[in-house]
Parts: structure tokens; C-alpha cells; sequence
């Protein structure tokens, strides 16, 4: 049971490709958030290019993370909407290779530039690395709506990934019944929690998020996911202090 902190790669580009010297500063501030994280949490997930926005390998900020504390665990997503089999292929196996613990694999965002579809479907990609043997290498997992129609799932849950992690949630009762519905099928259930504050207001805004059911009780909300799915993923994207009192707290 684990309560986890998901932290964003350092961009490479802004509005221009950084410098190496601006590059090298996104990513000694990125280390020492994960050091400030690791002190009150034991699980760090790293995203892969949010918004289609090209940002260092998750894969690579991961391993980052494990070279500076080898006991916190760290999961990473990986999209498919820009990547072949093969460079797919090659990203769990460095994932592996660099002692990571899980991948979450995505469809993504679509990019803002180039081609804007693999035409993979992640579902279909856990699938075939499951026949490959992966999944007994790394904890392969498929994101959830946070209000699935679980008739529709099926290829999913068909999929037999190691567990789902939702979109944003923002009551209990969707948690409730995601774990009632899924749990009992030996899947590992990780809830999405964004943030309430008011430095996250655009991202709730954007995920058309009504968060008004928990702002008031960060802790106990959190504590309550934990308590039903035995995990809970917190969110903070552009709130890192407000992040770290709510983890301190819980």
C-alpha cells in the first residue's frame, strides 16, 4: 500500500530548444524535488510529456530518481500515440534495465506539432508485452476514467495488465466502485488525486475537475482513497510546496 507522487520531466523545449546549460538547471531542480518527495513518500510516478509538450525521458528522469535514493520506488508513464513497437519495446526494456518497478502505458496527448497518431492502442501493447514475458519483468498498468462503463472496458481488463490507475477523481464513491468492480479480479487499483489549491485552479479547470467535494479536507480525502484502494497517486502540477505540506500531513 502506497501512497505516490507524480512529478513532470523538465521540458526541452520553450518556445526554443533549451540550452544545455538551461537544460542541465530544469534538471538539478527536478532532482531535488525528488529528494524533498522521497523523504515523505516512498513512490514517485513520472509523466511523459503531458500535453504532447517534449520533455526528458521519463525513463531517464526515473533513473535520476533510483541513482539518488535506490529504496523509493518509481513507476513512469510511457505514451504510444508517437512511438512504433519497436522504440515502445526498447523503452520498457531500458525501463527494466534501470531498475524501475512499473510502466503505465498511455495513449498520450496529442502532440502540438508532427504526426498526430501511432494508431497503437495501449491496451493492445500491454497485451502483446505480457505474451513477451515483460510483465513478469516490470509492472505493466492501463489508465481508467474515473467513471469507467465497465461494458466497454473489456479489452482492458482482457489486457491482464498488473493494475489501472484512474484519470482525476473527485469523490468516493468513484473510488468505491472502480475497487469494488476491479479489485476482486486481482488488479491493483491506484486512484488519481488532483490537488485542490488554488496554484492547480487551471489544471482542474482544463480536466473539468469540481474538486468542491474535498478542497475543504485534502488529508482526510486522501486518507479515505488510501483506506478503500490501498494506494492513492497524488497530482500537484504546478503547486510543489502545497504538495509537500499535504504528504507531511499525511
Amino acid at each position: 500500500m502506497t501512497i505516490i507522487y507524480e512529478l513532470n520531466p523538465p521540458k526541452v523545449m520553450q518556445d526554443r530548444i533549451l540550452s544545455h546549460s538551461e537544460l542541465q538547471e530544469s534538471v538539478d531542480k527536478f532532482k531535488s524535488k525528488s529528494v524533498e518527495i522521497g523523504k515523505v513518500c516512498g513512490s514517485i510516478h513520472v509523466t511523459d510529456s503531458v500535453l504532447g509538450i517534449p520533455r526528458i525521458s521519463p525513463i531517464t528522469a526515473g533513473f535520476f530518481i533510483k541513482n539518488s535514493n535506490d529504496r523509493i520506488k518509481i513507476s513512469a508513464s510511457v505514451r504510444v500515440r508517437d512511438r512504433n513497437h519497436t522504440s515502445l519495446t526498447q523503452t520498457v526494456c531500458d525501463a527494466i534495465l534501470l531498475n524501475l518497478n512499473g510502466v503505465l502505458i498511455v495513449k498520450g496527448d496529442p502532440p502540438p506539432t508532427g504526426p498526430k497518431d501511432s494508431r497503437l492502442v495501449p491496451s493492445e501493447v500491454v497485451k502483446q508485452f505480457n505474451e513477451q514475458g515483460f510483465g513478469e519483468k516490470i509492472d505493466l498498468y492501463l489508465s481508467v476514467s474515473g467513471n469507467p462503463n465497465f461494458d466497454k472496458i473489456h479489452k482492458k481488463v482482457e489486457a491482464q495488465p498488473k493494475g489501472f490507475v484512474t484519470q482525476v477523481i473527485s469523490s468516493i464513491d468513484q473510488v468505491t466502485r472502480i475497487v469494488d468492480k476491479l479489485k476482486p479480479q486481482g488488479f491493483r487499483i491506484i486512484p488519481c488525486i488532483l490537488l485542490a489549491s488554488e496554484l492547480n485552479q487551471k489544471s482542474a479547470q482544463m480536466l473539468g475537475l469540481d474538486w468542491s467535494g474535498y478542497k475543504n479536507d485534502m488529508v482526510g480525502f486522501v486518507k479515505e482513497v488510501h483506506k478503500i484502494a490501498g494506494d492513492v497517486l497524488l497530482s500537484s502540477p504546478n503547486d510543489f510546496k502545497g504538495a509537500l505540506d499535504i504528504l507531511n500531513k499525511v
